[in-house]
């Protein structure tokens, strides 16, 4: 692995696959897609215009059980039927070289579509919400979570069978893996309970001991595995977990999977820039300087959250090897090669309705996105705005 931190120089990951730079484009979710989860002729519009965009390219989530949907109209990979229009989108974002990494989820009780369809969700461990309507988070039965690991392998084959280039695992910003590990959300007394780091981290390793085993027994040489998670969870003087125990469990899982990169994810504002807010050694210091000081010289370290400047992208790779972005390749498709030809000052942030078709972005795109666009403030309010008026154009798909 290339330990020349710049964004223009070439990065070699774990796997012998060399990217052309150090861009990439992190998973957004256009909400595009049909009702049935289906990759829509929309999706691939989208993906074929930013094809050339990163070297390394990440889809927006594809749930792996209804049960675990967040977005109404999000990637479908729970089906054997999807594996086709998986397949043409895999073909669309590679079309320029690029690799394309299908980004798989299971949003346990923030899976909010299938709150709306089921009127109730699974979690670790049985809670009580008020928001968005009162509902039950119901605990999972040892069964049901075998259930959910084999759906994740199964996932993982029909990534593998479309022939996207990698798979990345996501447990950050609460999703049910997430939420296992917390002591938060995790208050049961089994083997995948609270008791122990250990139990906490079971279910993290057995997805990826099992995706791995498939990994390595079905997928094409140089195939990408890799993991996006957030290093630490606090509320106030209250933790989670702390980065300590996160260094640990990444620790535990280098030993049993063959990790290509990690992304680093949360919520708020330039997350980049977030420092460690649980005591102890590492309390006040930047969360990517402490993963990077601790785990660079073993794997990819990727910044995420916030970037969306020449000098931003450079200040993130300071403690990092690779920086992903969303919204900036969202309204701009060219803006890394923008900044690489000395174009800067060219790279456009506020869009009219009129560039909607040539950025060929879904005429009803972003539908519950625009919060979070809201929430991240990654591009300006105008363009927030005009997004925000995509949600009325909805229609049965």
């Amino acid at each position: 692995m290339s330990t020349d931190r710049t964004l223009f120089t070439p990065l070699v990951l774990p796997n012998g696959v060399q990217l052309a730079n150090r861009f990439v484009l992190s998973p957004m979710v256009t909400n595009s897609s049909l009702k049935s989860g289906a990759v829509s002729p929309e999706d691939l519009a989208y993906a074929s215009r930013r094809a050339h965009s990163a070297p390394l390219q990440i889809t927006g989530a594809a749930y792996v059980d209804p049960y675990g949907q967040l977005f109404e109209y999000g990637f479908n990979a729970a089906e054997d039927e999807m594996v086709e229009g998986l397949s043409q989108l895999a073909q669309a974002m590679q079309a320029d070289g690029s690799k394309a990494v299908l980004q798989l989820t299971y949003a346990g009780r923030f899976a909010s579509h299938a709150l709306t369809r089921f009127g109730f969700v699974y979690g670790p461990s049985p809670m009580k919400l008020k928001t968005p309507f009162p509902h039950e988070v119901r605990e999972l039965t040892e069964d049901q979570i075998e259930a959910i690991i084999e759906s994740y392998v199964a996932a993982t084959r029909r990534t593998i069978r479309a022939g996207f280039a990698g798979v990345e695992i996501s447990s950050a910003q609460r999703l049910l893996i997430q939420t296992f590990f917390s002591t938060f959300s995790n208050q049961r007394r089994d083997a995948y309970g609270c008791q122990t780091l250990e139990t906490r981290a079971r279910l993290t390793l057995e997805i990826f001991r099992r995706v791995q085993a498939v990994v390595d027994a079905e997928a094409p040489d140089g195939f990408i595995l890799g993991f996006r998670a957030t290093p630490e969870e606090t509320r106030g003087a209250s933790i989670g977990y702390s980065i300590e125990e996160f260094c640990q469990l990444l620790d535990w899982l280098l030993d049993i999977a063959e990790l290509d990169y990690l992304a680093i994810a949360s919520w708020g504002r330039e997350v980049y820039k977030n420092r460690v807010r649980s005591p102890g050694q590492n309390q006040g210091r930047l969360v990517t300087e402490v993963i990077h000081e601790r785990f660079g010289n073993r794997l990819p370290i990727m910044a995420t959250g916030g970037i969306n400047t020449a000098e931003k992208a450079e200040e993130a790779l300071a403690h990092a090897d690779l920086v992903g972005l969303s919204t900036p390749f969202l309204v701009d498709p060219e803006f890394a090669l923008k900044i690489e030809t000395g174009q800067k000052d060219a790279i456009q942030m506020l869009i009219k309705p009129e560039d909607l078709a040539e950025l060929a972005i879904p005429p009803a795109a972003f539908k519950d996105i625009v919060p979070l666009m809201d929430y991240g403030a990654a591009i300006p309010a105008p363009s927030r705005d005009l997004f925000r008026t995509l949600e009325s154009n909805y229609k049965e798909k």
